[in-house]
């Protein structure tokens, strides 16, 4: 098996079901969280059989941000790279969320709810918050994500199950 590389603005194309495909971009590295790739996946479901250029692709809706191992999926066969562009977006401005309260010891019940929330931008320090209020209300999950994870985002179902709502 050859070695899965990836870099900055490459573009993937995900089978989502039997008819559609969505597509994600790998915008940035974050140093604040474990040097991840950082992704901005697109809202627009595409026909299985079409392929859209990638202009149009990345200069669609996002979805979401996230922190993945880009070169994970595609050794697991989850998703194909379809090109590269140097346009992704304004990274400088992306917003992660992350709690300790996600993660219960065995035998204790999940936190549902919590308040004890931190924020951070790509590559800047984070910054605890307590309650999510404002501007951070919008910050995306800031935990890097399998692959199959990223799947079930991108299907619109919640992943992980079990992190904690902010109200």
């Amino acid at each position: 098996m050859a070695r899965a590389n990836t870099k900055l603005g490459d573009v993937f194309s995900v089978k989502i079901d039997e008819n559609s495909k969505k597509y994600f971009q790998y915008v940035v590295s974050d140093l604040t969280q474990l040097n991840s790739d950082v992704i901005r996946a697109f809202t627009k479901k595409h026909p299985i059989d079409v392929n859209p250029d990638l202009s149009e692709i990345v200069s669609g809706e996002v979805q979401f941000y996230a922190h993945c191992v880009t070169k994970l999926g595609l050794k697991m066969n989850l998703w194909e790279s379809i090109g590269n562009t140097a346009e992704v977006g304004n990274t400088s401005q992306i917003l992660f969320r992350d709690t300790n309260d996600y993660g219960s010891k065995v035998g204790e019940e999940p936190i549902r709810v919590s308040r004890n929330w931190y924020v951070w931008n790509v590559n800047k320090p984070s910054k605890d918050v307590g309650k999510l209020e404002g501007e951070n209300r919008k910050a995306y999950i800031g935990i890097v994500m399998n692959p199959l994870g990223i799947i079930e985002l991108l299907k619109e179902n919640k992943y992980p199950i079990n992190y904690p709502e902010f109200e």
